[in-house]
Order: C-alpha cells, then sequence, then structure tokens
C-alpha cells in the first residue's frame, strides 16, 4: 500500500466517497469536484489493486485519486473502481492519509437501503463519534442512524479509525444498486450545509444526471477492463 502526495495541507477535513448503494458517494465526490475549484494531489496504489484505468475527456483518471480544494481547507478522495476485497487496505491508506496531514475530521458519503420506492424526497442519517459534530448535525436537522448495518469502506473506517480520529458519516436512502442523482443530491446539500461550502444546490439535480451517467460509464469501462484483465484478452476503448 502507498499513499503519493504532492502536497500535504495541515488540518483538512478529509470526504471520502467509494461505490456503494446507489453509487452514492462515488457522485457525491464527484460533485463536489465538479463545483470546487480542485487539484490532484495524490494517489492511493496497492500491489494488488486492478491494474486498470480510466480516460475521460483525453484526461487519465487514477482509479483511488486524491484531491484538495484550498479554500475550504478540503481534501477529496474520489474512487471509479470497485473497492471490493481491499476495504481494509484502502481504510489503511485513508487512515495514515489522516495521520500525515493530521486531518480535522474524515466525512464518509454512503448510500443506505430504504423499502419505499415511492417516497419522493429521501432522508438523510448521520453517525458521528464527536459530539460538537452531532450537535452540529441535528441543528442541521440530519437524522440520527440509530438501527442498521454498515458495510465497505465507510464500516471498516468506523471500525478501525474512530478511536483516534473524528468520523462523521452521512447516508442518503436509496432503493436502488443502480446510480442513485437524488440521494446524491440530498446528501450533497447536507455537506454544503455542513461545512459551509457556499455551493449553489439548486442545478443540482440535472448535473447529479449527467455525473451519474459519467460515473456509470467509467464503473462500466473498470469493470470491464478488470475482466478483461482476468482472462488474460487485449482490449480496446473508442
Amino acid at each position: 500500500m502507498e499513499v503519493i502526495l504532492e502536497k500535504k495541507p495541515k488540518n483538512p477535513v478529509i470526504v471520502e466517497g467509494f461505490p456503494g448503494f446507489g453509487l452514492i458517494g462515488t457522485i457525491g465526490t464527484e460533485f463536489l469536484m465538479n463545483n470546487l475549484e480542485v487539484e490532484q494531489i495524490g494517489q492511493i496504489y496497492f500491489d494488488d489493486m486492478p491494474a486498470v484505468v480510466a480516460v475521460h475527456d483525453h484526461k487519465i483518471i487514477h482509479p483511488f485519486g486524491i484531491y484538495y480544494n484550498k479554500k475550504h481547507n478540503l481534501i477529496i478522495i474520489h474512487a471509479i473502481t470497485s473497492s471490493a476485497g481491499l476495504e481494509w487496505k484502502i481504510t489503511e491508506a485513508i487512515l495514515k492519509l489522516a495521520d500525515t496531514l493530521q486531518a480535522k475530521e474524515i466525512i464518509c458519503l454512503e448510500g443506505v437501503g430504504s423499502n419505499d420506492a415511492n417516497k419522493e424526497e429521501p432522508e438523510t442519517y448521520y453517525y458521528t463519534n464527536e459530539p460538537k459534530m452531532k450537535k452540529k448535525l441535528e441543528e442541521l436537522k440530519v437524522k440520527p442512524l440509530k438501527e442498521g448495518i454498515i458495510m465497505g469502506i465507510t464500516g471498516t473506517i468506523l471500525l478501525k479509525g474512530s478511536d483516534k480520529h473524528k468520523v462523521s458519516c452521512l447516508f442518503a436512502e436509496t432503493h436502488s444498486k443502480l446510480p442513485d442523482s437524488r440521494a446524491a443530491a440530498k446528501i450533497i446539500g447536507e455537506v454544503n450545509k455542513y461545512l459551509a461550502l457556499g455551493i449553489d444546490t439548486k442545478p443540482l439535480m440535472a448535473q447529479a444526471d449527467k455525473f451519474e451517467k459519467k460515473i456509470q460509464s467509467l464503473m462500466s469501462k473498470s469493470m470491464e477492463a478488470t475482466q478483461m484483465q482476468k482472462t488474460k484478452r487485449p482490449n480496446y476503448f473508442g
């Protein structure tokens, strides 16, 4: 495992979003990156990660990229490939990054299943191990997650990192395993208020639809390339 950094900003807030239920985290971090002035300052690598890379708009998209917004001292970890089987290693990398930069807080963006497919407005929930953050989220009218099963990167960060780090998780209801732009829009609205980012969220739904298509395309190509690599077949993309 290797965390490569070109810059080391001190005391940032880290926001992570990995492919999960509804692709909430991936769409959410994509939207933040497209609405804040960010630069890529690093990547996360593993010896056993899929040897694939996506190309979009003539640019290489790293599987696990680290981006920085100077104005809000915000680190965004953006992933376009599956983390299945790498959860503990990725968590180790995120916590190493948090230690190196002396991060103030780690914020996890995640989808949570909903049984009501007809609900017009998805609910958002939170979990935090920090009393000050709890008070702030309650003031924003975000509901606490009282019962549930948290899987993936968010789950491993809570298990391995919450004793040493301030961790806050924001969840948006989704009833789909496909990209859910409505739920992603709702969770980004909460992040926007929580971090006082000043993002105009009014056109969020229209943009989320665009990001949804982009993320779905990148994820599809990444999965296809991984499968081709397993079968040792050459691959070409147009």
